[in-house]
């Protein structure tokens, strides 16, 4: 028997301080974090197919990588011992190593090897003197005093893998250099996580797809396709279902569907204050759901829980409508629980220090995103600048297109001095 998932009720009771009416980024992110289960299923995949997949299990090096001695430049290879102290080391050449063309004859004393780089050592041999170091005359090769020191240059067997060690974690989601490690242990196929299947609409009577007239009073729905685009860059399974009514029965067919066809549902409006409830009621009929007041600034309404339709539970990200808010509380909280449920280790998000090219009003007890220009600046101790790019309002979704990054201004701060240092989540392979 499968453990039971705790209730929302029991997860809250885990969260310290948890305020559902003023509740910090923090412990929303804390929340969500024991809320979301992770993909069980493994399938096997060549791996040239396996790029942006999360890794299901690790995988243990069955060769020593290198398997020998190596050289790491085009030279000489030598015995380190026979270096002369405080003179010239004069050697004669035994022969040639070539790369997948080893060198098996045998080295006298006083003699070296001319090897390529990546050839196998030859026995006996440890160093590898650099061709430009050295002098040939005739068949002497003449090595300089203080040119290489024992060691220098060979690759040791195994310095990059020993066998037996893991390669690569699980978890791990995989980019083009582990499919290059990959290959070099001779693996052809990895064995991954199923993707994970998100489904994701639109709520209210306003919005319009685009192609459909655009009567008076209504609005092209922009939401669904920045979802769109930010789900695309964390490599799950997308189910687009449109835009639904602000109708109990269209609500509740979409909400049922889409909780039958994915792992997570993420809706675009219907969770603030003072909208018509019929989102909400749809949400709380299909499943166990609450609905937050986040102290963040854009982005305060947020709802979170789990719906069932037949037999399938989903997890529910209920989004502002607001496009600025869907973008923020989506890397806010949405990003991380997604990466989570397909299995991927947990990585922080990289943030850059950047002096602020002007003062910024905030109050402390809120986090804000605001959305900032970042540049280069040699007068920075930090070597960035950044600028806000305007009117913050939460609809302003030019803001978005125009800023490069997002200042990310914490709960407890108050207001910015004109050159202080704030923290900015760079856009660059985010959006």
């Amino acid at each position: 028997m499968s453990p039971r998932n705790p209730t929302l009720a029991e997860i809250a009771s885990c969260v310290s301080g948890y305020d559902p009416d003023a509740l910090p980024v923090a412990q929303a992110q804390e929340f969500i974090a024991r809320l979301v289960p992770r993909v069980q299923a493994v399938e096997k995949l060549a791996i040239r197919s396996a790029l942006g997949r999360v890794l299901a299990s690790d995988v243990i090096s069955t060769i020593a990588v290198p398997a020998h001695d190596n050289s790491a430049m085009d030279g000489y290879a030598l015995r380190g011992s026979e270096l002369a102290a405080g003179g010239d080391t004069v050697l004669t050449v035994a022969g040639t190593g070539f790369a997948g063309a080893q060198f098996d004859g045998s080295v006298a004393p006083g003699q070296c090897v001319r090897i390529m780089t990546g050839a196998v050592m030859p026995a006996g041999l440890d160093t590898v003197v650099p061709q430009e170091f050295t002098r040939v005359e005739g068949d002497r090769v003449i090595v300089p005093a203080g040119a290489v020191r024992r060691g220098d240059n060979r690759r040791c067997a195994g310095e990059d893998l020993a066998k037996g060690e893991a390669a690569l974690k699980a978890g791990r989601v995989l980019r083009p250099a582990d499919l290059g490690l990959l290959a070099s242990l001779g693996q052809a196929e990895v064995p991954v996580l199923r993707r994970l299947r998100v489904a994701f609409f639109s709520t209210g009577d306003e919005l319009r797809s685009i192609g459909e007239p655009l009567p008076e009073g209504c609005v092209y729905d922009s939401n669904r396709y920045t979802l769109w685009g930010m789900l695309q860059r964390l490599g799950v399974d997308l189910i687009d279902m449109g835009v639904v009514r602000d109708d109990p029965v269209a609500l509740e067919a979409a909400f049922r569907q889409a909780a039958q066809d994915a792992d997570a549902v993420i809706t675009s409006g219907g969770v603030s204050v003072g909208e018509a409830d019929h989102t909400k009621q749809v949400m709380k009929t299909l499943g166990d759901v609450l609905f937050w007041r986040i102290a963040m600034r854009p982005g305060r309404p947020m709802a979170i829980g789990r719906i069932s339709s037949g037999g399938h539970d989903a997890i529910l990200f209920g989004l502002p409508g607001n496009p600025v808010a869907v973008m923020v509380t989506f890397y806010a909280f949405v990003r991380d629980a997604l990466l989570a449920m397909s299995g991927a280790t947990p990585q922080p998000l990289p943030m850059l220090r950047a002096a602020s090219t002007q003062a910024i009003r905030k109050k402390a007890g809120r986090t804000e995103y605001q959305r900032g220009i970042v540049t280069r600046s040699a007068d920075s101790a930090s070597g960035w600048q950044v600028e806000i790019t305007g009117a913050q309002g939460s609809g302003i979704l030019r803001s978005m297109s125009v800023a490069n990054g997002l200042v990310v201004l914490g709960h407890e701060q108050g207001n910015v001095a004109a050159g202080e240092l704030v923290d900015v989540l760079p856009f660059d392979g985010l959006v």
